[in-house]
């Protein structure tokens, strides 16, 4: 249309290809969410993420959320786990590991050398078949819409939905831990959230069922 500003529209289709992926996703979210609720919620120990290039950043800032919302998390750089900081791990932790493609070498040396440790795996890639779905012990294929990302790899649109899936895990965990706004705001006492002055409204409660055997002893070498 004559009179359009090209880089608004530029901007306006980039937004929309990366909506048509959460919408995707939405849409996409299956049974291997709930399984992995399940660990999630009666997981022990802590959360560890990990991820590859841009999903690293991902991982980073869910392990800041989960610990705000009730779940005790902490990100852990996959070639760092190699050099040691794998001993931060105890067979009571659940590590979530990310990558799109699924064949980062230091993600899933990360991944195997933490099941040896006995810790239960949640694998998140968008490649059907990839390495990282083979080895997980809950393999969760996440739906992207390359038309979102660049080139197809340039990690934009995919990050949004890395993060819109792991942001409705970290909700649901808060929902079924019966985590209160009291806690929050305790452990969150500077900026704008500790200068409320009241507590938001309680969340609806969530009951998450206790994790099948086969869930947990499943193994892919």
């Amino acid at each position: 249309m004559a009179g359009q500003d090209p880089v608004l529209e530029a901007a306006r289709t980039a937004i929309a290809e990366s909506a048509r992926g959460l919408a995707d996703l939405a849409t996409g979210v299956d049974e291997s969410f709930a399984r992995a609720a399940s660990i999630l919620r009666y997981c022990r120990g802590k959360v560890v993420l990990t991820g590859a290039g841009t999903n690293a950043l991902v991982a980073q800032r869910t392990a800041h959320l989960l610990s705000v919302c009730g779940t005790p998390a902490f990100f852990i750089d996959a070639a760092d786990a190699l050099h040691g900081t794998l001993g931060a791990l105890t067979r009571d932790d659940v590590l979530i590991a990310m990558s799109k493609g699924g064949g980062s070498a230091d993600v899933n040396s990360f991944v195997r050398l933490a099941q040896l440790r006995h810790v239960k795996v949640i694998g998140m890639c968008s490649k059907p078949g990839a390495e990282l779905l083979r080895r997980a012990d809950v393999p969760v294929l996440v739906p992207t819409n390359d038309a979102a990302d660049p080139g197809g790899f340039i990690a934009m649109g995919s990050t949004l939905a890395y993060s819109a899936w792991l942001d409705a895990m970290t909700l649901v965990l808060m929902r079924a831990k019966r985590y209160p706004w009291s806690d929050v705001l305790f452990t969150h006492p500077s900026g704008a959230v500790g200068a409320l002055g009241h507590e938001p409204d309680p969340l609806e409660p969530l009951d998450i069922p206790q994790p099948a055997l086969s869930a947990h002893t499943r193994r892919r070498r």
